[in-house]
Order: C-alpha cells, then sequence, then structure tokens
C-alpha cells in the first residue's frame, strides 16, 4: 500500500513515491477530463451544439472511491438505532440507491463539479497607452483628478487614482462608489434627493453603468446581460415617470410593510460606505419632525440599548444620581478634515500627502465632558492614585487619563479597563494597571466610595477575579510587576487601621488575646454522601482537597490563597528578588493577616519550608550596622518591626507555636539583643527602634502569659529596672516621638503584668509538682513571687505621679493612657499576693485602706475622671448599634475590624473614652474588695452616679447584634458591664441606697448572658452563681411582689365579670410566684448541672482571665460561631429532656420511662419562666412568642403523663394564661418558624397525634390545641384536625369558661376555604362534633357554616353549589336540634347554655333563601320526572 507524502520528506523522497506509484499501475483518486476548447475553434463528438448538451460539455472533475462513511475522530462503541427496526427493506434493492435517496455526505457535494457559466459576462480589454509602462504613481504628487469625497468609504490611495485614470478616460468605474458621478446631463436630469429611492447612485437619469439592486444572477445564457439592463432602465422610467409625493407614498408604504430591523440593517449597511454618501432616509429625517419616521425610534433604541450594555467582567460600580429629564442630542461626528487637525501635515512628511480621515480620526480633540447639569448614573473611573474622577471634571490629556477606547472624552479608568491593562504584554501598563488598583481598594477599604457609588467596589473586583489575578501577577519574572502585585494583595487582605486599633487595646485587660478572622458563614455541606455507609463517605479533609481554588477563595480568600501556594512564592521573592523595603514590608503585612486567620493557617505559615528562618535571619539578625541613609533602599539585614510582629501573632496563635520561635527560630536571642540597650544605641532610626522595641515587648509579654521566656525577666532585670526608672522622662511633652513612647511604656508594664501572674503561679506549680511528681502538672516557671514582689513599690509611685499629672492639660492624655495599664497591673499584684504563703492578711488589709484612700477614691472623684464618665453611652458599642456599622466593603469572605475612621467617631479606642479607665478600676476593686469587704460600701458613689445608672438602664434595653466588626469591641465592653455588677452584688445586701437599682442590676444581668462571646465562659458561670438567681436582686420576692399580682389578678376577674366573660382560676400565680422565690436555690442548681456540658470552656476560660499563664493553651479565642449561651437559655431544662425522652419518628415516645429529677428539673424551669413573665418581661423579648409557645410544648411532648402532675399543671396554666393576653396574642406569628424548627406546623402535628394517644380529655393540653385553630393562622391546621385527627374532637373538651382566647378570634371574619368548610359540615351532620364533647369547635362550625349558606355575596358556581347542596341537606335533616341550631344560629354568647344565641324563628331573609334553594330543588325534580 502507498502511503501519502509527509511533510518531512524532501524532494528525492516525493519524486521516488512519484515512481512507486506509476510503476504499480493503480488508479488515480482523481480523473480530469479533457474538453474541446470552444474558443479554439475545437469541435466535439457529435458535431452539434445544442442547449440540452451545453451543460455536458463543460469541464467536469469526478472524484472517486470517497468512504461511504465520515472517518471517527474519537473510538466510541456502536450506537444502536431506535428506528431501525421500523424501516422497511427489500432484498432486491440497491444499497448505493438506497443511500443516494436521503444522502448528504460529503461525497454527494464533491462527486460532481460544474464549471461555473461565464458564457455570458464581458471581457475587458486593457487600455492602451502610448507608454510602455504604467506611470508610477507617487504619495507625494497631489491628486487632482477625484476629489477626496468621491473615493467612497474605504478605498485605498491607489484605487482611487485608478479610478480618476478611468473618468479621466471617459470609461465609468470599475465598482461603483457610494457617491454619484456626475455629469452635467446628471445635474439638469436628476431627480431630488429627497425624492429618490436607496438605489444605486452611480446611474443618473439619462445614462446607467448598470444596477446594483437587479443583478441578474438567476439569468444564464448570452442574453442575461441585455435582460438586467432592460428591467433596470424599465424601473429608472417609472421612477422617472412618478411624482415625488407619488414616491413618498410608495417608500412608506415599502417602509411599513418590511420589517424594521432589516431596514435598519441596510441602512446601517449603506452607512459604512463612508460620511460623505448622504442617504435620502438621512435627509428626510433631518427635515422631518421626531415622529414623522417609524425608523428613528427604532435606531435610537438600537443604539441606546448598545451603548448602555455595561461590560460584565468585571461588573462596573456606578456613580450616585438620578436620571436628567432632558439629555443634550449628541450629534454625530464629521469627517477630520485638515482644520481639525492640531498640526498642518507638511509635503515632505512621509505618507501625509494624502489624508485618511478614518486613520486620522485618533487626532480629533476630545468631545467636551458631559454637563454640568446631569444626573444620570455612570461608570465609575479613577486616577492612578485610586481618587474617584467625576464625569464633569476636564482634566487635561497629558495626565495619561484618557487613553482608553470606551467613552474617550471622560478622564480616568474603569475597573474593566484597568483588569485590561493589568493582562496587558506592556510592563509598564501591567504595573500601573496593579498599582491603581491596589490605591483603589486601599480607598475602598476605608470607606472613601460609600456615599458616591453604587455597590461595593471589594466584591465587584472579587467577583471578577482579582485573587487570581493578583495570585498570577506575583510569578510574573519582573520586578516592577510582582511588587505592585505584593502592594494590591496587601490593599486587599491588611487594613492599617484595624492592626492600630489591635496594637492600641493589647495593654487593656486581656487585650493580648483576639479573635481568628474566620468567616462567619460557613459553606454548606454537601449530600453527596448521603446514604452511604459511614466505612464509604468522605472525610473533611478529602472533601477541603477536592475543591476548586476558586470554590475555596469564594467562602475564605486567606484559605483559597493558602491553596494557591501563597507562602512559598512569597519566600522566593524575598528569597531570590530581595526587593525593596516597601515590597518587604508588604510582604510581612500580609503574612501577618494570614496568621490572623486561624491557628491552622499561623501553623502554615510556621511550616512553609526556610520561610520563617529566612524572615528572622534577614529581617530579625543579632548583629547588623548602622545604614547609611535615613530611609535605606534595603532593609536586608536590619531589624524590622513588623517582622517581630509578625513574630508575635505567630506566638498568639499557641503556646507550642511559640514554643518553635523561642527555641527553633532563636527568638529569645533577638529579644536578648534588642532589648538589653536602650532604644537610642541600637543603631537604628529614632522611631523603627521604639517601634522595634515596642514589638519585642509585646512578644515577651505574650510568651510570659504562656509562663514562657520568664528567665529573660531575670537575666535583663537591670535593662527593665532602668527603662522604669526613665518613664516619666520618656513622656515628656515635648518629646515628638511621645505616641511611639507611650507604646512602649504600654507595652512594658503588659509585660510586667503577665510576669506577675506567672510568678503567682510558682508557688501552686511547685507544690503540684511535688504532689503529683510532675506527671500531669506543668513545671513551675523560672521566676518566683520573690522576684516580682519589688515591682509593686515602684509602679505604685508611678501611678501617684500620673494622678497628679492629670492637672496639667498637656501630660493630661498621655496620663490616661497609662493609668489604666498600672490599675490592671496593681490587680494582678494583689490577685496573686492573696494566694501566696507569705501573705499577711494584716499588713495587706492595712496597705489596701491606705491605697485606696490615696489612690483610688481621689482618682475617682477627679474632675477629669468624671467628665470621662459622662462619654460611657457614646462611646458605648452596646447602646449605639450603628457604631461599628457594616459598611458595604465588607466582604463575607474576608472578615475585618471596620476600623476605618475610628479616631474620627465615638467608640472604645478613641482617648475620650472612660472604658479602658473603668475597666482597669473595676477589676482592681473586684480584687481588693474579696480581701478586704470592708472597703465595698467606699465605692457606692460610682454606682450610684448618674452616668453608670443611665448607661446600666441603656444597656437594658439594648439589643446587639453580634458579627467580627463587633465582637472584639464588645469583649471588652462587657468585661466592664460584668464588673460594674459584681460590684453591685458586693454592695446590695450592705447598702440600701444601691438595693433601690437592684432589679436593674438583675435586668443588665439578665441581657448580658445570652450576650457573652466565646472565651467568656467563666464570666457566664460566675453570673449565674450569684446574681441571676440570687434573691437579693429578685426585690419583687420579699416586697410584696406576689400580693401585687394577686391583687392584679382579682381585679383582673371583676372586669371578666363585668363583661359576663369567665376566665380560668388565676388565684394561684401569686402563691406560685411566692413559691419560686424559695425555690431559687434550687432552680440555679437545676441550670448549672444542664450547663455543665460547658465546664471544659468554662474552666479554660477561667485559666486566661485570672491570669493562670502556665496552664494557658493559646491566646486566639475561639471560633465566633454565636454566644456562649443561646437566646432562649431560659427552656433549657426542657428542651433536654424533650431531646432525651421526646416523640420519635414513629409517633411514640423514645423512652418508657422518665430519667429520675425530670419532674423536679421540668417544675424548676416552668418557675423560673413564671418569674420572669411576671417581674422580668423585657429579658425575654429576644425571644419571640412563637418560640415560647414551641418551647413551652416540650411539657406535652416529652412525656405521656408529665402535664398531668399538679405542680406541672398549675404552672403551666399560669404560663398559659400570660402568653394568650390581649397584646401577646397580637404578637403571635404563628406563620414565622421556630428557631430550630422548620415550621410550626410539623411542631402542631406532633401535638395533635400526641393529644390524640395520652390526652385524656385534659383542659389544659385541649387549650394548647386549640390556641393555633384562630382564624388569622393558617388553615392548614384547621383541616388537620377536622381531617387527620377528627376523632380527637371527641374528646376535646374546653368549655367556653375555660377559654381564655375571645371566641371572636376563632369565628371573624368569616371561613373561605371552601374544603374546611365541607369538613365543618360533615363533622357536624355526621355526629363527629357534639357540644357536649367538643363545645368550642361546635360553635365555631355552626358559626362558620351559618354565615357560609346564608351568605348574600356572589360567588363562584362551585361555591354557590355546595351552599346549595348545604342547605338541602340540612332542611331534610332528621335531628330537629342541629337543624335548628344550623338555621336559627345568631352569635356566640358565652354566657348562653350551648355557647351562642339562636333566633326564635327564621329571619325573613334566611326563609327567603331557604325557599328559592328548594324551589330550586322542586324544579329539577320535576325535570327529571
Amino acid at each position: 500500500m502507498l502511503r501519502r507524502p509527509k511533510p518531512t520528506d524532501c524532494e528525492a523522497d516525493v519524486l521516488k513515491e512519484q515512481e512507486q506509484f506509476l510503476t504499480s499501475g493503480a488508479s488515480s483518486a482523481a480523473n480530469v477530463v479533457r474538453r474541446p476548447d470552444k474558443r479554439r475553434g475545437e469541435a466535439g463528438e457529435g458535431g452539434g451544439h445544442t442547449a440540452e448538451n451545453e451543460a455536458s460539455q463543460k469541464d467536469v472533475v469526478t472524484i472517486e472511491d470517497l468512504p461511504d462513511e465520515l472517518p471517527s475522530l474519537t473510538p466510541a462503541p456502536p450506537k444502536k438505532s431506535r428506528f431501525k427496526a421500523a424501516r422497511v427493506t427489500f432484498e432486491d434493492q440497491d444499497a448505493e440507491e438506497r443511500l443516494d435517496s436521503n444522502d448528504t455526505h460529503i461525497s454527494a457535494v464533491l462527486s460532481k463539479i460544474v464549471e461555473r457559466d461565464i458564457s455570458s459576462t464581458a471581457v475587458s480589454v486593457p487600455a492602451f497607452t502610448g507608454m510602455a509602462f504604467p506611470k508610477v504613481l507617487h504619495r507625494s504628487e497631489p491628486d487632482s483628478q477625484l476629489p477626496l469625497t468621491s473615493a467612497g468609504g474605504k478605498k485605498s490611495i491607489f484605487a482611487r487614482n485608478i479610478a480618476a485614470q478611468r473618468i479621466k478616460e471617459g470609461k465609468p468605474p470599475l465598482h461603483c462608489t457610494p457617491q454619484v458621478v456626475q455629469t452635467p446631463a446628471h445635474r439638469q436630469q436628476k431627480l431630488p434627493l429627497e425624492t429618490s429611492m436607496d438605489t444605486d447612485h452611480c446611474d443618473t437619469a439619462g445614462q446607467s453603468s448598470g444596477p446594483r439592486i437587479v443583478s441578474g444572477g438567476g439569468l444564464e445564457g448570452l442574453g442575461s446581460s441585455a435582460e438586467t439592463m432592460r428591467i433596470h432602465r424599465e424601473n429608472q422610467a417609472k421612477l422617472q415617470a412618478m411624482s415625488r409625493t407619488e414616491i413618498l407614498q410608495e417608500q412608506n408604504k415599502l417602509l411599513s410593510q418590511l420589517d424594521p430591523r432589516l431596514v435598519e440593517f441596510v441602512r446601517s449597511r449603506k452607512a459604512q460606505g463612508g460620511p460623505s454618501s448622504a442617504s435620502p432616509s438621512k435627509v428626510l429625517q433631518g427635515k422631518g419632525s421626531k415622529g414623522n419616521s417609524p425608523l428613528e425610534n427604532v435606531s435610537r433604541e438600537s443604539e441606546s440599548s448598545s451603548g448602555a450594555a455595561p461590560l460584565q467582567k468585571p461588573q462596573e460600580v456606578e456613580m450616585d444620581g438620578e436620571e436628567e429629564e432632558e439629555e443634550e442630542e449628541e450629534l454625530p461626528p464629521t469627517a477630520v478634515t485638515e482644520v481639525d487637525l492640531p498640526m498642518k501635515p507638511q509635503k515632505e512628511w512621509v505618507h501625509m500627502s494624502k489624508l485618511e480621515p478614518e486613520k486620522l480620526e485618533w487626532m480629533r480633540d476630545l468631545p467636551a465632558p458631559r454637563r454640568k447639569g446631569t444626573k444620570k448614573a455612570m461608570h465609575a473611573r479613577f486616577d492612578f492614585a485610586g481618587t474617584l474622577v467625576p464625569p464633569t471634571q476636564d482634566l487635561p490629556t497629558h495626565l495619561g487619563l484618557h487613553h482608553h477606547g470606551e467613552e474617550p472624552e471622560l478622564a480616568g479608568y474603569s475597573l474593566q479597563e484597568l483588569f485590561l491593562l493589568s493582562r496587558s504584554q506592556v510592563i509598564q501598563q501591567r504595573s500601573l494597571a496593579l498599582g491603581t488598583l491596589a490605591n483603589i481598594l486601599s480607598k475602598a477599604r476605608a470607606g472613601e466610595y460609600l456615599s458616591v457609588l453604587k455597590g461595593s467596589v471589594t466584591s465587584t473586583l472579587l467577583d471578577a477575579g482579582l485573587l487570581f489575578l493578583l495570585r498570577f501577577a506575583l510569578d510574573d519574572n519582573v520586578e516592577g510587576v510582582m511588587s505592585a502585585a505584593v502592594h494590591a494583595l496587601k490593599a486587599l487582605l491588611v487594613c492599617a487601621e484595624d492592626e492600630e486599633c489591635l496594637d492600641c487595646t493589647f495593654s487593656w485587660y486581656r487585650g493580648l488575646a483576639s479573635f481568628p478572622l474566620l468567616p462567619s458563614t460557613q459553606e454548606e455541606e454537601e449530600e453527596e454522601d448521603e446514604g452511604l455507609p459511614e466505612n464509604m463517605k468522605l472525610t473533611a479533609k478529602e472533601k477541603e482537597e477536592r475543591k476548586t481554588d476558586h470554590d475555596v477563595a469564594r467562602n475564605d480568600i486567606v484559605k483559597g490563597l493558602l491553596k494557591m501556594k501563597l507562602l512559598p512564592r512569597l519566600r522566593y521573592i524575598l528569597e531570590v528578588f530581595r526587593p525593596s523595603a516597601r515590597v518587604v514590608q508588604d510582604v510581612l503585612g500580609v503574612l501577618t493577616r494570614i496568621a490572623r486567620h486561624s491557628s491552622k493557617s499561623a501553623t502554615q505559615v510556621l511550616d512553609c519550608p526556610r520561610l520563617m528562618e529566612m524572615v528572622m535571619s534577614e529581617f530579625l539578625p543579632t548583629s547588623w550596622t548602622a545604614p547609611s541613609l535615613p530611609v535605606p533602599q534595603s532593609v536586608y539585614g536590619l531589624p524590622l518591626a513588623c517582622a517581630m510582629k509578625l513574630a508575635r501573632v505567630l506566638a498568639t496563635s499557641g503556646r507550642h507555636a511559640c514554643a518553635r520561635l523561642l527555641n527553633s527560630l532563636a527568638v529569645r536571642e533577638r529579644l536578648t539583643c534588642l532589648l538589653s540597650a536602650e532604644p537610642s544605641e541600637l543603631l537604628l532610626e529614632p522611631s523603627e527602634a521604639l517601634r522595634i522595641t515596642t514589638e519585642a515587648y509585646r512578644l515577651w509579654a505574650v510568651a510570659a502569659a504562656y509562663g514562657q521566656a520568664c528567665n529573660l525577666y531575670i537575666d535583663l532585670y537591670p535593662g527593665l529596672a532602668k527603662a522604669l526608672q526613665s518613664v516619666h522622662r520618656a513622656l515628656a511633652p515635648s518629646d515628638p516621638l511621645l505616641p511611639l513612647q507611650l507604646q512602649r511604656v504600654l507595652a512594658l508594664l503588659s509585660l510586667l503584668t503577665q510576669v506577675t501572674h506567672t510568678a503567682g503561679c510558682h508557688q501552686e506549680l511547685q507544690a503540684g509538682m511535688v504532689s503529683s511528681q510532675g506527671e500531669d502538672c506543668p513545671p513551675p516557671p523560672p521566676v518566683s513571687w520573690g522576684h516580682v514582689t519589688g515591682l509593686q513599690a515602684s509602679l505604685l509611685g508611678h501611678l501617684k505621679g500620673f494622678m497628679k499629672s492629670l492637672d496639667n492639660p498637656g501630660q493630661r492624655e498621655s496620663s490616661l493612657a497609662v493609668i489604666p495599664a498600672y490599675l490592671v497591673y496593681l490587680e494582678a499584684y494583689y490577685h496573686q499576693l492573696s494566694r501566696q504563703n507569705c501573705f499577711k492578711p494584716v499588713e495587706t488589709l492595712q496597705e489596701l485602706e491606705l491605697l485606696t484612700s490615696e489612690v483610688l477614691l481621689p482618682l475617682l472623684s477627679h474632675g477629669v475622671v468624671q467628665g470621662l464618665m459622662k462619654n460611657l453611652k457614646s462611646s458605648s458599642v452596646v447602646c449605639n448599634v450603628q457604631s461599628c456599622p457594616l459598611g458595604p466593603e465588607t466582604t463575607p469572605s474576608l472578615p475585618g475590624l471596620a476600623c476605618p475612621g475610628w479616631r474620627d467617631r465615638p467608640g472604645l479606642v478613641v482617648p475620650t473614652s472612660p472604658f479602658p479607665l473603668l475597666t482597669g478600676l473595676g477589676l482592681l476593686l473586684e480584687t481588693i474588695t474579696g480581701i478586704h469587704k470592708g472597703l465595698s460600701c467606699k465605692f457606692t458613689a460610682l454606682l450610684l452616679s448618674e452616668p453608670v445608672t443611665g448607661y446600666l438602664s441603656c444597656c437594658s434595653q439594648a439589643t446587639p447584634t453580634l458579627s467580627h466588626t463587633k465582637a472584639w469591641l464588645l469583649r471588652h465592653e462587657h468585661h466592664l458591664l460584668y464588673l460594674l455588677l459584681r460590684l453591685a452584688h458586693r454592695l446590695v445586701p450592705i447598702e440600701a441606697g444601691v438595693a433601690k437599682n437592684a432589679s436593674l442590676y438583675h435586668q443588665v444581668a439578665l441581657v448580658l448572658l445570652p450576650w457573652l462571646l466565646p472565651g467568656s465562659e467563666y464570666l457566664a458561670h460566675q453570673l449565674l452563681s450569684t446574681i441571676v438567681f440570687s434573691k437579693d436582686f429578685i426585690s419583687e420576692g420579699h416586697s410584696g411582689g406576689p400580693e401585687a399580682v394577686e391583687l392584679g389578678e382579682l381585679k383582673l376577674q371583676e372586669e371578666s365579670q363585668q363583661q359576663h366573660r369567665a376566665s380560668p382560676s388565676l388565684q394561684t400565680v401569686g402563691a406560685l410566684l411566692r413559691e419560686a422565690c424559695v425555690q431559687l436555690p434550687s432552680i440555679r442548681g437545676c441550670f448549672l448541672t444542664h450547663l455543665a456540658h460547658l465546664e471544659p470552656s468554662v474552666l479554660t476560660s477561667r485559666d486566661a482571665l485570672l491570669g493562670r499563664n502556665p496552664w494557658t493553651k493559646t491566646h486566639l479565642l475561639p471560633e465566633l460561631t454565636g454566644p456562649t449561651l443561646p437566646s432562649d437559655w431560659h427552656f433549657l431544662p426542657l428542651i433536654s429532656l424533650y431531646e432525651q425522652t421526646g416523640t420519635s419518628d414513629g409517633g411514640g415516645l423514645a423512652v418508657e420511662q422518665l430519667p429520675q429529677g425530670a419532674l423536679q428539673s421540668v417544675t424548676h424551669c416552668l418557675q423560673w419562666l413564671l418569674l420572669l413573665e411576671v417581674w422580668r418581661e423585657e429579658a425575654l423579648k429576644v425571644i419571640p412568642p412563637v418560640a415560647k409557645l414551641a418551647r413551652l410544648s416540650c411539657v406535652f411532648l416529652c412525656s405521656s403523663d408529665m402535664f398531668l402532675e399538679r405542680p406541672v399543671q398549675k404552672l403551666t396554666w399560669g404560663l398559659f394564661r400570660l402568653l394568650t393576653r390581649r397584646s401577646r396574642l397580637d404578637c403571635l406569628d404563628l406563620s414565622v418558624p421556630p428557631p430550630g424548627l422548620a415550621s410550626f406546623q410539623d411542631l402542631y402535628t406532633a401535638l395533635l397525634s400526641h393529644y390524640e394517644a395520652v390526652s385524656f380529655g385534659d383542659r389544659l393540653f385541649g387549650s394548647w390545641v386549640l390556641l393555633p385553630l384562630q382564624r388569622r393562622y393558617s388553615t392548614t391546621m384547621r383541616l388537620a384536625v377536622f381531617g387527620e385527627h377528627v376523632g380527637m374532637l371527641r374528646s376535646l373538651g374546653v368549655t367556653m369558661e375555660q377559654l381564655s382566647v375571645p371566641i371572636e378570634r376563632f369565628t371573624s371574619p368569616p371561613e373561605d376555604s371552601l374544603p374546611l368548610l365541607n369538613l365543618y359540615f360533615r363533622s357536624l351532620v355526621t355526629g363527629t362534633l357534639k357540644p357536649r364533647w367538643c363545645p368550642v369547635l361546635y360553635v365555631v362550625t355552626l358559626c362558620h357554616v351559618n354565615s357560609f349558606i346564608f351568605s348574600q355575596d356572589a360567588a363562584a358556581q362551585e361555591v354557590e353549589a355546595a351552599r346549595h347542596s348545604m342547605l338541602r341537606k340540612i332542611y331534610c335533616l332528621t335531628d330537629e336540634v342541629l337543624k335548628s341550631h344550623l338555621l336559627l344560629f345568631r352569635l356566640p354568647q358565652q354566657a348562653s347554655e350551648f355557647g351562642f344565641d339562636m333566633y326564635d324563628e327564621l329571619p325573613p331573609i334566611r326563609a327567603k333563601r331557604l325557599e328559592s334553594v328548594l324551589r330550586l330543588q322542586d324544579k329539577s325534580n320535576g325535570k327529571g320526572d
């Protein structure tokens, strides 16, 4: 078999193949049949020439042996046709004929190729000239042969010269141009332009060079051209014979019959011929009014729709504004002439002898920007600094802001254009675009676009793929592009003001701890593993690995970057590129943000090969030389504060990470190197020296908070003492670096506080190690209590000095900043002192009294502090829900602290905030009043002061929301509220003035409990143990509260009797409240038992809050998934019992016997709920009424007889009466799903099943079941009662007197559900529903059926037929009592025998209605007979 030639074969190989083919004698794939050449006079076979054989005498190329089937590109199994069996074939039928009958294969097209007929085509001979060669045309020679406007739309200069030469020779152009070639005769005889049709503009009235519309393409033969010209002349004659009016009429008629889109397409194609071709339709539109032409609106709509469609990648943000009423009409641009050019072309310029308008369009001056009066929304455009450029601002072009194709008159670049530039092949364009995006991100994170832009810039960029764009740009080999990408990534991830706020709160109480910045919205779990056995389901790690980078980054940006191998690339940039100082600082800032994400992310940073080793060796060296320039070009080999901060944030993630840093990465030696000398001796720029020593102190404080690196305290004690001695000198008001000096002093005090806590645990650890022989006890730290005892006197002297400085306006702000840190240190000292063996009570009590009289009381009464306390409410996050608004620039996948602009608005961190001072003071008071009980009464003025009382009252009414932007501040405010409540707990039993506000303090404790965040479990435990269930704080229980409730019940009963309505007996509620107050200690024990699952979290939180540093595992708080306790924790015993023993899937009980103590737990829970509903109603307002009803339903569902117990019956009746008060019923919305349930209807279905099974006709259970049957609630629940659970009507014996809900809520408005009305009627006539079995629903069904059958409202035929049917059946009833009830029902009346009033006789209107229905029935029966 011969092979096909290959591209690699040389000429010799091809010749060899040809020789083999010729010798083989094989037939060729294509045969060429040579026909006689008629042009040479050769005769064919037959000698004749007819029209029949003309086609057969043409050259025909036949291609044989084409395959019958298309070759398969990819191997695939043969397909079975379901139509093959239905086909009928015959054996004698030729297969080729069967294929040819319906063949669409390529062989059907290529098997016969026929030559095109050119017999009628005119052959033009080249023109004879007197020159041997044509004259060469030069661009420099002026050409006046043909005007520029007659050259057509896009003709080349050569083509225009050829056309001019043909016109000079008297010949028509080869190709017709859009402009008419006019002759003198044409100028005299032509039609008016406005009356001519859209025909060939090359034709004149007297002569024609050929039509354009009639082409004659379908004609064959020698006379086809003549026939075409004849038709064309006939058309021209008809046009000349018509008047202008007739032409316009025919034109409008034709336009009305054609598709407007087709007409617009033809005109747009005609307009592309050039601006000089003015079509008649445009002239008509210009002369006529706007409504004359039907095409104008179409064209305007198409133009507006095409121009208004924005680019979607990325979706552009728009500037705010409203649509203007009138817009200036934009005129189409005219052709560029020599006058429009900024400079005149010279003759000697190359290629400028001929002006080409379409190529010179870009040199035209830009159109004027939109005028000032416009209010139309426009796409946002930015300059290179990220500043929004107003569309009305006319900026010069030399700024480089007009180099874009869209809207060239507007300065600035849109997000879409910046994305396009960032992928350019030009390095400068890529760098410029990435730098501009970085500036835009920085301003967007700062909130500068909130008031002028619609939508979020950050979200728009992220949706467009900004993260992948930056990741790809980081891999660029050009350092400039890479640096711009790093800067943009830092602008996206890092908010400098967030970091500043966290640094400012580091010295606060528990300020070194922080929440992980994990997205709060977790992605939904995939359901692909449903139905699989446990051993076949994918693990969480396997599911994470299977996700794409895009899916991960969409939910969590930091996790997506880690999945895209960001850390190795950043290490490569630092190692190989060795970039500038700015890029290095940006990289370290990005790493710090990644470390704040979670402990897992921090571990990945530590585990990245050579990353932290390179950071330590290059940016935290142990030795360096002084830089020659104030701002060095390279920071390699110099210590950087941002590198030390990275180490500090990594150490915060866990004890193990901190130990790795201290030991494996030699951070301990670097701390020694940096802190053993004064900042001025570090051979660094002064500000950088202060920053790095501040970060060194903070890192050391974090390590000391784990009980680590305390041996450095002994080694560096002389340096620390020297630093303490120079505190007042360092904080001099004249120092230009005062803010940095202040932060350094605060970091030093934080270090000493943590060292004091660690030293206080030495004795306990030593004793524990001896008793347990070191098995389960941490080793004691190297620093003991004796090492830190001498610091107290020095720091107390500093505190007194700063108190005196409060009177100096120049030192007031710095003094207020450092005093809280001194108070926190004193609390740590006295807290640990009371636990030491060397503790001397008498001396300590005297010392505390002296401290109180000389320091604390003067501090509280100081005018500056009193003025500061007035800012409590304005600085509070709880009282001001909008103080930290969630701006549109905050994206769920990248949580932040929303701190931009924090210095310009009230808040916890600003210098005018009293929170750090009051928190430090409250912390110290909690400790010293615990040691010296008699000091508590001296601080009564603090709790009774107007600012504190007003602040607590505002907090008791607040409902703050939880988010990352508020959690880090709410945690500090919760500390202050807790400390104020602890002080109140000490003062309420002994101070009558404070006891008057006991209800307020109890209310604040109740609302604070569900606010507490993860990490504050110990505070929740303390509140539950001391205040929440304390008799002292429920003053109503021992001041006539139950008696007042009883009097209120008696008054309510009197009002009910006056209204002739009986109510359930409520005289027991006062006694129930009295009993609940007695059982408060037991109620507290019940709830603490049900919260025992939080014990590990409580112990962890206790170790962190009480300074038990050696037991602390991490300073990264638990993930922010929600508060510590749910808002409905008051129902916890009920919910827990239901989960253990409630109804199973089959409808029965999950267990046969209740757990021991279940009845007592339910009783205590109901007592607590009754107490709160009566006296602390505001504390339960966060729980929706439907949730209360759903939770209380667990009383019936958790057992078959729990609700029959007498104490449970009494308490549940009391709660049911409170829930069915008029104001509560109006707020009860059962259409809202209760928290934790899909819908209330599901719960109600379970209640109905349980009622049928175990209710025994209990009136309490029956009232509970009747409550959702009110008319305003869903019909589904009433259908369930009268349809699936109709049997329960026999035992639902709640009387009208026992019903606490007005009957009108069940009967008004009339029922409009026909299926439900049919069920009502069926239950009545079948005897399922009787007044002695179910009095309430009997009255309800009577009312609705009676209203339905006698309704006069117009209704559908189906409804009217149902009315007639019911009336006929009622008339035929044998039960005369039911018949009279249905016909004579008047109104519900609870005082009557049956619960309703009746007419003595049938009213006339009802009688007439009944008579008409019966008459219709008789007529129909007569017709039937």
